[in-house]
């Protein structure tokens, strides 16, 4: 009896070593909130991150500014992430494509978070101002200066900053 109780121990701890902490956050949008796994993402994008960045060629261009997000518009927060979340899933993540089939298993994986993600947000009333759709669409004008599969290897490099702002959302309203 002992020996089986210490069988059922050793497994529980091996389990729980393979178990990843699925760690969630809700982002409080101006008048909504949504459920973000964080943690998937982080690890999703480490997985493919230094392929992606290998492969662009285009390093004088940037899409996507760290300061463009920090200057959402107070009561903008959750019409930028949702039209964010729409460049990505339907422009980027359907444009990107990699040789390695681990690579393109991790950029499926980010593309249906997003899509969850994107799901949980049309439940929301967003409401857009002017300034905030004129930033979304500089970058879809950015975007499509680059040839398309380019702009999407450009715009996957650059998932960090995207994910560096969910962070930021996470812990502001955390506080």
């Amino acid at each position: 009896m002992k020996m089986l109780l210490g069988y059922y121990l050793c497994l529980l701890v091996l389990l729980s070593c393979l178990n990843e902490p699925a760690e969630s956050r809700t982002l409080h949008l101006d008048s909504c909130s949504v459920h973000v796994h964080t943690y998937e993402l982080r690890k999703y994008y480490s997985d493919l991150r230094s392929d992606v960045i290998a492969g662009d060629t285009e390093i004088g261009v940037k899409l996507l500014d760290r300061s463009l997000m920090k200057d959402v518009q107070q009561g903008q927060t959750c019409c930028f992430l949702r039209l964010l979340l729409r460049f990505y899933v339907e422009r980027v993540f359907s444009n990107y494509a990699s040789d390695q089939p681990q690579q393109q298993r991790c950029s499926s994986a980010l593309a249906n978070a997003f899509v969850g993600i994107r799901r949980d947000i049309h439940k929301c009333h967003c409401h857009c101002g002017e300034e905030t759709q004129r930033t979304i669409d500089s970058l879809h004008a950015e975007f499509i200066k680059l040839q398309i599969n380019q702009a999407a290897q450009k715009a996957m490099g650059e998932l960090d900053t995207v994910l560096e702002w969910l962070e930021g959302l996470g812990q502001k309203t955390h506080s």
